[in-house]
């Protein structure tokens, strides 16, 4: 198993550590409820090291992203950022990932720490505009730091004025260090993600004076477990869970960044079918005021028969009531429909409601 150069800390730090894609990662250190709402009403950082980081560099390289990816890529400056999928031929999700234009001949591609070798290899099977890929992904640390005092606590030891705008980045020092500073995160909160390159020595010095900086406002290290439930609470897919190779963008809900004005991209004409064709299935939101814990892989049940499954689903710490996410009929997805979640033979009554579970 790899481990991140912030690993030293989080065992210092007490953290429960798991192994998750290929990495040992802290999923909580003393309390995930906690955890969540630090992020929610001060700051948290989390290490999210283990994402992968790919490079296309050439005189081709749009043409590349345009080809691999759903949305339209050619909207992008230099310095922003979008969010985006790769598909299959089938239109089935090969991962959601992020994608920043650098320049013209520059792109990186973030994508999710468990598909990274997968992803890479698909990325060089469809190569047919010459550019180069190249993964760093294990070059980068990468930490988010994430909540309502985010700017605050960054401004303090960056040497560029933070006024960016979300999904905005650009080249900055923070604690001496030069990195890429992104307004983004997975959160649903002001925040900030930050790539740099370097020893354990240098990640060490920017965790330090990242919590130096946020003292005052409470700063607390993050697990993946607080992560999972505070994407959730936005309504955030998780790959794996609510997206994969077996869904397709617009029944996952993400119509919106599929661009089938494209001339061309991997997937598109069998997502084009889907929209002409319908859909029979939506990824739904539901919560309920029952007692109950819904989790993925459950049944969703309605008018006496099974109409879909949960993806993902938690008792939210923000609304202390449960809340999933499930792919359930089209019938049963518009808002207001009455569905239950099948727990341990038991149908726990639920509503079918608009995302994000936790408004901003």
């Amino acid at each position: 198993m790899k481990k991140t150069n912030f690993f030293d800390i989080h065992q210092k730090l007490g953290a429960k550590i798991i192994d998750f894609a290929g990495y040992q990662m802290p999923v909580m250190y003393l309390s995930m409820i906690e955890e969540h709402k630090t992020v929610r009403h001060s700051v948290g950082v989390f290490d999210v090291s283990h994402m992968g980081e790919v490079f296309v560099r050439g005189e081709r390289a749009l043409d590349f992203v345009q080809h691999i990816t759903i949305n339209d890529a050619s909207k992008l400056t230099d310095g922003r950022v979008q969010y985006s999928a790769m598909c299959y031929p089938e239109g089935g999700i090969v991962d959601d990932l992020l994608v920043y234009k650098i320049a013209d001949d520059e792109f990186m591609l973030v994508i999710n720490a468990s598909n990274i070798e997968k992803d890479f290899y698909w990325m060089k099977d469809n190569n047919q505009f010459g550019v180069d890929l190249v993964n760093e992904s294990d070059e980068f640390s990468l930490l988010a730091v994430q909540g309502p005092f985010a700017k605050d606590t960054i401004q303090k030891i960056c040497d560029k004025n933070l006024d960016l705008e979300y999904y905005y980045f650009f080249n900055a020092k923070v604690a001496g260090v030069d990195m890429i500073v992104s307004r983004t995160g997975y959160t649903g909160e002001l925040g900030y993600e930050l790539y740099f390159k370097g020893d354990q020595k240098i990640a060490e010095k920017v965790w330090n004076a990242i919590f130096e900086a946020g003292e005052s406002y409470g700063i607390k290290p993050i697990g993946l477990g607080a992560r999972d439930t505070l994407r959730l609470e936005m309504g955030y897919c998780l790959y794996g869970n609510d997206i994969d190779q077996n869904t397709n963008p617009l029944e996952a809900g993400l119509g919106w960044i599929t661009k089938l004005k494209k001339e061309e991209f991997i997937g598109r004409d069998a997502i084009l079918k889907v929209k002409e064709n319908g859909l029979n299935r939506k990824l739904t939101a539901m919560i309920s005021d029952q007692k109950a814990f819904p989790r993925p892989g459950y049944e969703i049940s309605a008018s006496g028969k099974v109409i879909g499954k949960i993806t993902s689903g938690t008792v939210s710490p923000i609304l202390e009531k449960p809340i999933a996410l499930g792919y359930v009929d089209k019938d049963y997805s518009d808002e207001g429909s009455k569905v239950n979640f099948v727990i341990r033979g038991k149908e726990i009554p639920a509503e079918v409601v608009k995302l994000p579970f936790v408004k901003k």
